[in-house]
């Protein structure tokens, strides 16, 4: 027990150390209040941030993340303390309040919504779901309908009693659990989730291929650590870079492999690699969603103006004297690479705390 003790104590140190300096701190408050936590360590195994660590801790975490193209708005982060909640019911609202927050009818806003932290080696919340907003995906006699990232949750929504109505773009429920209760469905109100259909400016057969996407990207399948706390239900969101839904979400042949329908679309020919039919019809999918976001009033960025703002970042960061890492083979957008300063530069891939994990990382 001493030993799991210590161990919080050596990462909660210098996240307040570092914190503390952030925030201008005097020393004397930054000594006093690790003398407070050793204290609260020793006498109940743990310690609570105060909601000012809670908030900077979360925006460092943003700050920290190698795979995030976006981190030059770390500092603009809304943080939702719902560490007081102790029911599904009350988790569901919190999600609810997150997703109307976030969306801001098209103005995104990022915002993260941080619960009880894990105690005694029980999570404190869990949310099953990999996204609060994500489609359904169903297993057919011919193949799936939907989304074959969603296999997995889909059928544990069905063996809770949900059933979707069986299209290509049905909203999840939220499956929601509180430390060692069965885990409960929540759906969410229709009036939450705002929609982009997806048509392209030029060419009208896009508009047959019936495409569509959820305005807001909100990952909830990390959990934050934070000066040695773990909270295994933190989700986060920012606003969607384009070749996210895309280059990957719509093109990539094991999610929805749209890039053989829009060649047909597009009367490209298809029989030869040669012919660069996937890279044009790539490009055009990639300008549908940009027009469509744009058009119907959603935030979104394109890769060009991504990796200014990256590069915006770097710079402000060399000013406050530090370093930047990242992992390249994220940082680089999966459409036209070469043509940011990304894909010619080299990125330490340390893991610096405060930071978000995917679960399987534990």
């Amino acid at each position: 027990m001493k030993d799991v003790q210590d161990q919080l104590l050596e990462k909660a140190v210098p996240f307040i150390r570092e914190c503390y300096s952030e925030l201008g701190k005097s020393a004397s408050e930054t000594e006093a209040r690790i003398a407070e936590i050793a204290r609260a360590i020793e006498y109940d195994g743990t310690y609570e941030h105060t909601l000012q660590e809670l908030e900077h801790g979360a925006k460092m975490a943003w700050r920290n993340s190698n795979r995030c193209i976006g981190r030059l708005f770390w500092e603009t982060l809304t943080v939702q303390d719902a560490r007081q909640v102790k029911t599904e019911d009350e988790m569901a609202e919190a999600l609810f309040r997150h997703i109307e927050m976030a969306t801001n009818d098209g103005k995104i806003r990022p915002v993260i919504t941080i619960f009880p932290p894990t105690r005694d080696s029980v999570p404190g919340a869990f949310i099953h779901n990999a996204q609060l907003i994500r489609y359904a995906g169903y297993r057919a006699e011919d193949g799936i309908v939907g989304d074959p990232a969603s296999v997995q949750i889909t059928a544990m929504c069905q063996s809770l009693g949900w059933q979707g109505a069986g299209t290509s773009f049905d909203v999840l429920p939220l499956l929601l659990q509180m430390g060692d209760h069965a885990p409960k469905l929540y759906e969410i109100p229709s009036g939450l989730v705002k929609e982009v259909d997806i048509a392209h400016p030029d060419i009208a057969a896009f508009a047959d291929l019936r495409l569509k996407w959820y305005a807001v990207p909100i990952v909830s399948n990390m959990y934050l650590e934070m000066g040695g706390i773990h909270y295994p239900a933190a989700p986060f969101n920012g606003w969607y870079m384009g070749t996210e839904i895309g280059a990957r979400n719509f093109a990539d042949e094991e999610r929805y492999n749209m890039l053989p329908r829009v060649a047909s679309a597009m009367g490209l020919d298809t029989r030869r690699d040669a012919s660069l039919w996937k890279d044009r019809a790539l490009v055009e999918l990639n300008v549908a969603v940009l027009h469509s976001f744009q058009s119907q009033g959603v935030a979104i960025v394109d890769h060009h103006t991504a990796a200014r703002q990256f590069k915006r970042f770097e710079e402000k960061e060399e000013k406050a004297n530090r370093d930047v890492t990242g992992d390249w083979t994220w940082l680089i957008p999966p459409l036209s690479p070469a043509t940011t300063h990304i894909f010619h530069q080299h990125y330490s891939n340390e893991v610096k705390l405060p930071n978000f994990f995917y679960r399987d990382e534990e």
